[in-house]
């Protein structure tokens, strides 16, 4: 047997079998497995890929552009001093 791991969910007892289903296509989903598996059915050229990428980019960095660390705000404000200083003395 390989080091794959098996994919699945334990169905409860009672529980509808379209409910168990959605469960499980939710699990693959979030995973990013069902996506990975449509990819794959067919070659994709790297034309193909780079506009692929280039279209979830923008996903990828809505959350990086959102957050602003303390440290980040901390060095932006350092910045912003440095350029009051240059521009006082300048005059």
């Amino acid at each position: 047997m390989s080091d794959q791991e098996i994919r699945g969910i334990n169905v409860k007892k009672g529980e509808p079998v379209d409910r168990a289903l959605k469960r499980l296509k939710t699990k693959l989903d979030t995973e990013g497995i069902l996506e990975e598996m449509r990819r794959r059915r067919a070659f994709e050229s790297p034309n193909q890929r780079k506009i692929r990428k280039m279209r979830t980019a923008p996903k990828r960095h809505k959350v990086r552009w959102r957050y602003n660390s303390p440290g980040q705000d901390a060095k932006a404000e350092e910045l912003a001093a440095a350029k009051a200083a240059a521009a006082a003395a300048g005059q």
